[in-house]
């Protein structure tokens, strides 16, 4: 008998009266960066798709046997609540349509973050503030003290205009932050020094890719939805605190995910997290 998740009928990030900053595409900036990869498709699409013609995403249901590289029972996975992507203003394009390939994101920010798991806490040490906006020095102390200024600066040169954040814990330790980054163009959005193989986590000696998202085979391209996912994991040796990271990068907005906990993050939940952000955004 397939097991299926217990999951929490929910709705999507409580909507608030706010928009998006803009009513009107960005006209995208010269490219810096644009690469072949910029905007290849989402690289763990095909483990967790979307079910339904609608806009509510079905995955926390899925049945186990349907993930690849989630295939056992009681694999670990958080029950989040059933997702769907925010109402956009009437006229306004979803990301990546036909009259949207640039991939601008039209929703208030802070309704594209993913809600937190059920069990979970509100972590108090990140600062939000309304709308779950987070400030820049509060997103740099994710990063080496070394860094934080030239990123800084980086944000002026590159338009960023936007932060959203939310952090929770987990009972059994593990912490979760989630950034969100809107930039004033795509190719802005794109920056692998900022979350990538070599940006400069805070505490970290070095990253690396993370070998359990290829084994679980989060590799085949999804048609239905866009961006690019890259994974990393802390580098051996690992100090009593493991840091594991996501970085997400779909249109004009740019995605962190971090994971810590004493004794080693757990692989699946990590995974799921990342998956479910990036789906939110495609």
């Amino acid at each position: 008998m397939t097991d299926h998740q217990t999951t929490e009928t929910g709705t999507a990030p409580a909507t608030g009266t706010d928009t998006a900053p803009d009513t009107a595409p960005v006209p995208a900036a010269p490219a810096r960066r644009r690469g072949a990869a910029a905007l290849r498709r989402l690289a763990a699409a095909a483990a967790f798709a979307a079910f339904g013609t609608g806009t509510a995403y079905g995955i926390t249901q899925a049945d186990r046997t349907d993930l690849p590289g989630l295939e056992t029972r009681g694999d670990g996975r958080w029950d989040y609540p059933v997702l769907a992507k925010p109402t956009l203003a009437p006229g306004a394009p979803q990301p990546f349509s036909s009259d949207n390939d640039g991939g601008i994101h039209y929703a208030a920010l802070f309704q594209l973050l993913l809600p937190a798991p059920r069990g979970s806490a509100p972590d108090p040490a990140l600062k939000v503030e309304q709308d779950q906006k987070v400030s820049e020095d509060a997103f740099l102390e994710e990063f080496e003290p070394t860094v934080r200024q030239r990123m800084k600066q980086e944000f002026t040169d590159e338009g960023l205009r936007q932060i959203a954040g939310r952090a929770w814990t987990m009972p059994d330790g593990t912490r979760t932050r989630i950034y969100l980054l809107r930039f004033s163009a795509p190719d802005f959005a794109d920056d692998r020094d900022r979350c990538g193989s070599t940006m400069n986590v805070n505490g970290v000696n070095r990253i690396e890719d993370d070998s359990d998202w290829r084994k679980a085979k989060f590799t085949q391209p999804n048609p239905a939805l866009h961006g690019t996912v890259d994974v990393f994991a802390e580098a051996p040796p690992v100090g009593d605190e493991e840091v594991r990271v996501g970085c997400i990068q779909s249109g004009d907005v740019q995605a962190a995910v971090f994971q810590s906990r004493k004794g080693g993050v757990a692989t699946v939940p990590f995974h799921q997290t990342v998956v479910l952000q990036s789906q939110l955004l495609g």
